[in-house]
């Protein structure tokens, strides 16, 4: 009987040990390591990728934003994207695509109406936007409504407008979209494209300094 309520306790005492060494380490040593690495070797990937301009974060550069006027760039279009119906207080935007099939008539007028719109934004006295001239990434969302980024053409399209609602000559504000333009990563992965917030930070620094 002795030997069984010894038993029983070495054994609960080991079990406990075990329990807090395993806690101590998976729970504690584990994630502070981790954290530790991920700041000192990825710091700007670890917060967020957040961008900041004078000196406050304004946004990620993995996170697309809407509501510019139309003196900055435009983004890609957001039709998947729906407002928080449960915490309405702060009209939190949800990820999503629209989940339209290619035949869909919703989605062939909402691509339609994209392509007017920016036929019309875009054409300024001395350069006419023609329809053809506008690419896919102009009227249709990404799958989670959030793409961060346009492709070069659609920057460049936009730059007549952009230089004209500014002030600015349309030289100067092709040589930011050239320098804001990210290449295929690794050289063959993806397409070029251009962060559209970032562009549009380094607009206004310009404008600023006019």
């Amino acid at each position: 009987m002795n030997n069984s309520v010894t038993n029983t306790a070495r054994l609960l005492g080991a079990g406990l040990r075990a329990l807090l060494v395993l806690t101590l380490v998976t729970g504690v040593v584990y994630p502070l390591v981790v954290t530790g690495i991920a700041q000192a070797l990825f710091h700007d990937k670890a917060n967020g990728s957040e961008i900041k301009a004078d000196g406050k974060v304004v946004g990620s550069s993995l996170i697309g934003q809407q509501g510019y006027s139309l003196a900055y760039f435009q983004p890609r279009p957001a039709n998947g994207l729906g407002q928080n119906s449960v915490n309405t207080q702060y009209k939190l935007i949800l990820s999503g695509a629209t989940n339209l099939a290619a035949d869909s008539k919703v989605l062939s007028k909402q691509v339609e109406d994209a392509k007017a719109a920016v036929v019309k934004n875009n054409s300024v006295p001395g350069y006419t936007v023609r329809p053809s001239d506008v690419p896919a990434d102009a009227v249709t969302s990404s799958g989670s409504g959030l793409d961060p980024d346009i492709s070069p053409a659609y920057a460049e399209l936009q730059v007549h407008r952009v230089a004209a609602k500014n002030g600015l000559p349309v030289a100067q504000v092709e040589k930011l979209v050239k320098d804001h333009t990210t290449g295929r990563s690794l050289g063959f992965i993806g397409e070029p494209r251009v962060n559209v917030l970032q562009l549009n930070i380094a607009l206004k620094d310009l404008v600023a300094k006019k």
